[in-house]
């Protein structure tokens, strides 16, 4: 070994930890696709605009479930109100928030055949974007070792062995970020 010795274990660490991430980042865009059930997750990337300044939708009220198949937001400032009811039905989301007193209410229609059909997609789309991000932790992660090889800081039987460690992480995460797109299908396609 050289005099700067090659740290395996911050190396694995860093990749873990962007791995992680790639999976927490797919868990938040899952939550915010529209299934046939309330979610606080589908109202909560809303941007509203208070003030001349877009601010997200859980900073001017709470965002709660009152029933299966609705949503509300309790306001607190009811200046905003108008701002809220805008906002959600602007979102794209195909919701028709009602607003009641203090209170904007938000019925979850049931979803048509045809549109549980493009969620599927669009889940698809965000598990490839997820499986990318994992397979360049990988990447980065064995251009390391390359390079710490390269440098002399370790054997070549080492980089097979972390290259192994590096390769059953990504395995494990891809089938973690599978799992997550096959349970979210199911949620998306059940009546």
């Amino acid at each position: 070994m050289s005099s700067d010795a090659f740290d395996f274990e911050d190396l694995l660490l860093d990749v873990e930890s962007r791995m992680e991430m790639a999976v927490d980042a797919l868990k938040k865009e899952f939550a915010g696709l529209r299934t046939g059930r309330a979610s606080v997750g589908l109202l909560e990337p809303i941007q509203i605009e208070v003030y001349g300044a877009m601010t997200p939708l859980k900073q001017v009220g709470s965002i709660g479930v009152p029933e299966p198949r609705m949503l509300s937001v309790q306001v607190w400032d009811k200046t905003t109100i108008k701002a809220v009811e805008k906002g959600i039905r602007d979102s794209g989301l195909g919701l028709n928030p009602v607003v009641d007193g203090q209170t904007v209410r938000v019925p979850i229609p049931p979803l048509t055949e045809e549109r549980r059909r493009e969620l599927s997609k669009i889940a698809g789309k965000y598990t490839e974007q997820s499986r990318v991000s994992v397979r360049n932790a990988r990447r980065d992660g064995m251009e390391s070792l390359k390079k710490a090889e390269k440098d002399g800081a370790v054997s070549k039987d080492d980089i097979h062995q972390y290259g192994e460690d590096i390769q059953k992480m990504t395995d494990r995460t891809i089938k973690q970020v599978d799992e997550l797109l096959v349970a979210k299908e199911q949620e998306i396609m059940q009546v």
